[in-house]
């Protein structure tokens, strides 16, 4: 498999490398002490995104977005990964998901979400229900032409900078070899929506100015044409059009992982002990040699899994590799740089510290390492009938 770049992807990369020196790491030390994107910061960022033509890329081009395949959506994925995501989200890729509105769901939500008019987020995980999705509570019964929603999801992301949610809800009960399993069906919910509530939740120390939200639905009432495919098809939406959101977690934690390694690298070279640099000494230097290998391995995982994607050949057994190692090897080279650094790595007047805190959310979110492992693991020995 070749792994060269075109002309065209290094474009591509130069030119988001590029925004996200220059549009958005320039905030992050105001996102950090505000713990919010200023309005005005955001909405300039936006707009010179849109203005870039990097606004909406992963959407088709016949829709008005930019009609990347999945290798360069990874490579964009990847140098906004270099920033921290309250600021990378900004240069938005809309839910795949929303590639299956239909009727007037494309002129309501689709087309003003790649315009960059109105903006989305996805509600699954519940108090009660995280890695097991179809073990919900959330309800949406319908009524006449209506569904009426009762539930609680939380940690749904940037709920608060959003305008309305793809829900998954349990709209019945499907008899499975290991019991009752609940029908899980998508909805397009405007967060305006009376009996809707959504509010901020704990704080968190990943990704400040990122915020995961609660929302509560009390007798919310929509109309039935707010039903995003088939009733009860909700896990196959899932499976159709969010799978390629382990190869998103990847990515970014590639692109963090680069950004880590160059500020270690250029301490170790520039930081002087016992009279040479500390990169000279072993105890450093084979730590960024580790680093070094770790990183590109993840990153050939990655773009193997993209490459596959593109193909039609992409298993959930590799876009689970990719998640898993990825976001398991960004931990450890954020900490290894924590460690070359020394006690300067902790104080907050350097990014070290913040790099160590938003790695350790990669390893939970978007499926944890355990259920990547299971989902290896079970593709390993399916074959075999066990």
């Amino acid at each position: 498999m070749d792994f060269d770049l075109t002309d065209e992807q290094r474009m591509i990369v130069d030119t988001v490398r590029k925004f996200v020196t220059t549009e958005l790491q320039p905030h992050e030390d105001t996102v950090e002490h505000l713990d919010e994107v200023p309005p005005d910061i955001a909405e300039r960022i936006q707009r010179r995104a849109v203005e870039a033509g990097l606004y909406a890329a992963n959407m088709p081009a016949d829709l008005g977005g930019g009609g990347l395949d999945a290798t360069a959506i990874t490579l964009v994925e990847r140098e906004l990964g270099r920033t921290s995501y309250a600021l990378q989200m900004l240069v938005a890729r809309p839910s795949n998901i929303l590639q299956a509105c239909e009727g007037e769901q494309r002129d309501r939500y689709l087309m003003p979400a790649i315009r960059g008019e109105r903006h989305d987020c996805l509600a699954m995980t519940e108090p009660g229900a995280g890695s097991d999705v179809r073990s919900m509570t959330t309800r949406a019964v319908r009524d006449g032409d209506d569904y009426v929603l009762n539930g609680t999801k939380h940690f749904i992301s940037h709920a608060d900078t959003s305008d309305f949610v793809v829900l998954f809800a349990a709209t019945g009960t499907e008899q499975t070899p290991r019991g009752p399993k609940n029908l899980i069906t998508a909805f397009l919910v405007d967060l305006d929506s009376p009996g809707l509530t959504v509010q901020r939740g704990s704080a968190c120390v990943s990704h400040r100015g990122y915020h995961q939200c609660e929302l509560v639905f009390d007798d919310c009432r929509i109309p039935a044409g707010q039903r995003l495919g088939e009733d009860g098809a909700g896990f196959d939406l899932m499976n159709q059009w969010l799978g390629a959101s382990r190869l998103s977690v990847a990515a970014t934690s590639v692109g963090r992982g680069h950004r880590v390694l160059e500020t270690a690298t250029r301490w170790a070279a520039e930081r002087q002990q016992f009279g040479q640099p500390i990169g000279k000494f072993q105890g450093v230097g084979f730590q960024l040699a580790d680093m070094a290998t770790e990183l590109d391995a993840a990153e050939l995982l990655t773009l193997r899994a993209a490459a596959k994607l593109d193909s039609g050949d992409m298993t959930d057994q590799e876009a689970a590799m990719a998640k898993l190692f990825a976001s398991e090897a960004l931990g450890r080279i954020t900490d290894r740089a924590l460690q070359i650094f020394g006690g300067m790595g902790l104080m907050s007047e350097l990014p070290i510290e913040r790099f160590w805190r938003d790695a350790r959310v990669e390893r939970i979110w978007d499926g944890t390492s355990e259920i990547q492992r299971h989902i290896i693991s079970r593709a390993l020995l399916r074959p075999l009938g066990a």
